[in-house]
C-alpha cells in the first residue's frame, strides 16, 4: 500500500470543505481534498440556489460547486478524487485510507463528509429531485410561492418543513403514516392549527406522477386501501437524514442519530488535530452557508493546532 505525509488532510467536497480549502491554502497549509463518493455534495442535486449570499440572481447548484472548486484549487489546494473508507486516530499522526488502496499519515484531518437525506425509494422521486422532488424546505420552498405541496413525515422535521412551507405555499398536504405524528406536541399543534396545512393520516406515497416535473402524488389510505392522485407541484421529503460518519464511529464521539460532536464554539472533536464541518456535525441547521462558515472555523481551529505542535505549515 503507498504511503503520503500530508499536513492538512480535507475529507468532502461541499461547502465546508471547499470553505475549509479556501482558508486553509491561503494560509499556507497546502491542503489536500479528497471529494468523497459525491463530489461537490448535496448541492450537485439542486438546480437553483438562491439563499447563499453573493449570488444575487442565485445560482446552479452544480456550478456553484465548480466556482468553490475553482477558487479553493486557486490558492492551492490539491482537491483528488477519492473516497475515506478507513481510519485510524488511535494515535498521532493520523491515518486515513483511500479506496482501500493508499494510506495517508496526516498531521490534522477536517471532516467534510456531510449528510445524506433518507429517501424513500419510490418510483420518480431521484428522477424528479430538483425538479419538484426536495429534501430541503428552505432550501427549495420559494419555488413554490402560491401553490400547493406536500411534505412526507410525521416527526420534528416534517412538523418544521410543513409549517414553513404553509407561509409560502398556497396549501400543505402532510402524509403521516400513523394516527399520530411523532413530532413533539408544540410541533403538532402548530400544524393542527395552521389553516392551509392538512393532514393525511394514515396515508402513505405510492408514486410520483409526471415526467419533466412533479404533477401530482398517488397516495393510499393503509387502512381503506383507497388511492388518490392529489396534484402537487412540490413533494418534500422529510423523514431525516443520515450523516456519513460510519467509518468515524470508533475513534470519535457521535450523536444518537451519527453526527460528530464538536466542542461548543469551535469545530475541534475528542481526537486531537481532528476537525468536523458541515452536516456531518450540524444536525440543525443544514444549509450551505452554515456549512461554509463551519468550514472556516475548521481551518483556523487546524492552523492553530498545526502551530501550537510547532509543525512548520508555510
Amino acid at each position: 500500500m503507498t504511503q503520503e505525509h500530508i499536513k492538512v488532510l480535507i475529507l468532502g467536497s461541499g461547502p465546508a470543505g471547499y470553505t475549509a480549502a479556501i482558508y486553509a491554502a491561503r494560509a499556507g497549509m497546502k491542503p489536500v481534498m479528497y471529494m468523497g463518493d459525491q463530489p461537490g455534495g448535496q448541492l450537485t442535486i439542486t438546480n437553483d440556489v438562491e439563499n447563499f449570499p453573493g449570488y444575487p440572481q442565485g445560482i446552479n447548484g452544480p456550478q456553484m460547486m465548480i466556482d468553490l472548486q475553482q477558487q479553493a484549487e486557486r490558492f492551492g489546494t490539491d482537491v483528488r478524487t477519492g473516497l475515506a473508507t478507513k481510519v485510524d486516530f488511535s494515535s498521532y499522526p493520523h491515518k486515513v485510507i483511500i479506496d482501500d488502496e493508499k494510506e495517508l499519515i496526516a498531521e490534522s484531518v477536517i471532516i467534510c463528509t456531510g449528510a445524506s437525506a433518507k429517501w424513500l425509494g419510490l418510483p420518480g422521486e431521484q428522477r424528479l429531485n430538483g425538479m419538484g422532488v426536495s429534501a430541503c424546505a428552505v432550501c427549495d420552498g420559494y419555488f413554490y410561492r402560491g401553490m400547493d405541496v406536500m411534505v412526507v413525515g410525521g416527526g420534528d422535521t416534517a412538523a418544521e418543513e410543513a409549517t414553513y412551507l404553509s407561509k409560502l405555499c398556497n396549501k400543505v398536504y402532510m402524509l403521516v403514516r400513523r394516527d399520530e405524528m411523532r413530532a413533539s406536541r408544540i410541533m403538532q399543534q402548530r400544524v393542527l392549527n395552521t389553516k392551509n396545512i392538512e393532514v393525511l393520516w394514515h396515508t402513505e406515497t405510492v408514486e410520483i406522477l409526471g415526467e419533466q416535473e412533479v404533477e401530482a402524488v398517488r397516495v393510499i389510505n393503509n387502512q381503506t386501501r383507497l388511492t388518490q392522485d392529489i396534484p402537487v407541484k412540490g413533494f418534500f421529503v422529510a423523514i431525516g437524514h443520515k450523516p456519513n460518519t460510519d467509518i468515524f464511529k470508533d475513534f470519535l464521539s457521535l450523536n444518537e442519530a451519527g453526527y460528530i460532536l464538536t466542542v461548543p464554539g469551535t469545530t475541534k472533536t475528542n481526537v486531537e488535530g481532528v476537525f468536523a464541518a458541515g452536516d456531518a456535525q450540524d444536525f440543525t441547521y443544514r444549509q450551505a452557508v452554515t456549512a461554509a462558515g463551519t468550514g472556516c472555523m475548521a481551518a483556523l481551529d487546524a492552523e492553530r493546532f498545526l502551530a501550537s505542535k510547532e509543525i512548520e505549515i508555510a
